[in-house]
């Protein structure tokens, strides 16, 4: 059994996701799904998986904390904590005022935990790591006042809220920010980066400001950050049509086009990759009219073009996606 999150309004998508993978949806609500069976890979959709979890029902916010101590108590065995641990409090955006009861919930159970294991107490952060991969802590999630599921185990996604810049030409400009995350890389100084469909620069600002040099291929103005910043070079031409010079490769691609899936797939992706225009990149598919679930099977198939030159591959639908999914990845050497 697993209970996993999601971004609120996609439990449809992640429900479909996990039943082509084998699992079966035990129970399902705002920004969570109960699942029964372990998907065949990490489902794209959601952001935090708790392995196994434990239901909790209490009517009283210090039945749930004395029950969730115990728990955890009963949970450490021999185990040592010598170092920062994740204890994660956090539920559903419905009913009106969970989160308050998460927040009271929270406050009790750690100054329980800070009077019988004092050194543990410190050492807990209210977040997940960032980056993509299991982790152990203690994850409570609350579906109702009364009801949450506790796990010592996650796989999270990598997902995280961002924080703005002032600068920043649009609110896209976190989506690649968070992206960084997901990748483990990010552009550094001196770097070469093209972005593709760029106005109105929000992606060719956060490379910029990292010291990266950048071509902004856009017919659309830039703005904010981008306007005249001395390492964005703006090329007013067609992003599909643009490739570089002979000899010429980008260490870094990014797309982000309001535009059909597939027409970016084999007219962007498939040409940069295959013939290693760039190093790595950060590509974002819009949802549209067409089946997400369908979209990534075909995205990840073993004969797409993602598939078949790029390396490390990454899908995503991140904290700051909308209607969207976000790859990436690297160029396969031999491409």
């Amino acid at each position: 059994m697993q209970l996993l999150t999601c971004q609120s309004g996609y439990e449809g998508t992640l429900a479909r996701e996990l039943e082509a993978g084998g699992s079966r949806i035990a129970d399902r609500g705002p920004g969570w799904i109960l699942a029964d069976g372990a998907p065949a890979a990490a489902p794209i959709f959601a952001h935090l998986a708790l392995a196994s979890p434990l239901e909790v029902k209490e009517e009283s916010v210090n039945g749930l904390a004395h029950a969730l101590l115990e728990f955890f108590s009963g949970s450490l065995r021999d185990e040592r904590i010598t170092e920062s641990w994740p204890c994660l409090f956090d539920g559903a955006l419905v009913p009106e005022g969970l989160g308050q009861r998460v927040a009271k919930v929270e406050s009790v159970f750690r100054g329980l935990l800070g009077k019988k294991f004092g050194r543990v107490a410190k050492l807990a952060a209210p977040a997940v790591p960032r980056g993509v991969g299991p982790t152990r802590g203690l994850f409570v999630w609350f579906t109702d006042f009364g009801r949450a599921f506790v796990a010592r185990e996650a796989w999270r996604n990598g997902q995280r809220r961002m924080a703005d810049d002032p600068l920043a030409p649009s609110r896209s400009y976190l989506k690649v920010e968070e992206a960084y995350g997901i990748l483990g890389q990010e552009p550094k100084e001196g770097e070469a980066v093209c972005d593709l469909g760029a106005a109105p620069g929000g992606w060719s600002y956060s490379a910029a400001k990292r010291g990266a040099r950048v071509v902004a291929v856009d017919n659309g103005p830039l703005k904010g950050g981008a306007l005249d910043h001395p390492r964005i070079a703006h090329r007013r031409a067609d992003a599909f049509s643009f490739h570089p010079a002979a000899g010429e490769t980008f260490d870094w691609l990014f797309c982000d086009m309001v535009e059909e899936p597939h027409h970016v797939l084999r007219s962007i992706a498939e040409p940069w990759l295959g013939r290693g225009w760039c190093r790595r990149f950060v590509i974002n598919f819009k949802l549209g009219r067409v089946d997400p679930v369908v979209l990534l099977r075909e995205l990840a198939e073993p004969g797409s073009p993602l598939a078949s030159y790029g390396a490390g591959l990454r899908f995503t639908h991140l904290f700051h996606d909308r209607d969207e999914v976000t790859v990436t990845g690297s160029v396969k050497r031999s491409a």
